[in-house]
């Protein structure tokens, strides 16, 4: 969260000449697709804090991917936090199934040095969790699926947005 997936989605659409879809405006859909209920993630939440409301959405997430690549051929998508981490393996390979043709499947990072990038995630989001609280950023950061999915790593620190578009795009020149 806070990596600079939105901006470089709407940046690389412009500089594409593409339309762009934020997996963050369709997601919902998709989950109600497949049984997702509001009252049930409520009910986990209270039993379960919001480590029990990550591990509910899981199946839904991976629905998600799947939907979003089907509908929105030729298209600049940029992921919602946490649509490329999977704890089960089985959720992993489907997506990383559907992901295997697409040659340009990007991670944001600030800095290739983990524990910078959780330090600098956490400052943009506003601090840390509450203790006790699950951090997402650190998971997300220090989670295998990012890095098995992903095609390019691109790091933002000290780039303007424009800068971090303009080395995502020499990396997909250099892939065609």
């Amino acid at each position: 969260m806070g990596s600079g997936k939105s901006t470089q989605g709407k940046l690389l659409a412009e500089a594409l000449s593409l339309p762009r879809c934020s997996m963050d405006e369709v997601r919902w859909d998709y989950y109600r697709e497949v049984g997702f209920d509001d009252e049930k993630q409520r009910e986990i939440g209270e039993k379960e804090g919001f480590g029990g409301i990550y591990r509910y959405w899981k199946p839904f997430e991976a629905h998600a991917v799947e939907r979003v690549l089907a509908d929105h051929p030729d298209c600049v998508i940029d992921f919602g936090a946490g649509h490329s981490v999977f704890e089960d393996d089985g959720l992993f390979e489907r997506v990383r199934k559907v992901l295997a043709p697409y040659l340009n499947v990007v991670l944001l990072l600030p800095s290739p040095d983990l524990e910078e990038s959780i330090k600098i995630l956490h400052a943009r989001n506003g601090g840390g969790p509450p203790p006790g609280e699950f951090d997402l950023n650190s998971h997300f950061v220090r989670h295998h699926s990012n890095y098995d999915l992903a095609k390019i790593v691109v790091y933002t620190e000290g780039k303007t947005p424009e800068e971090t578009r303009d080395s995502i795009l020499m990396a997909i020149a250099k892939r065609t």
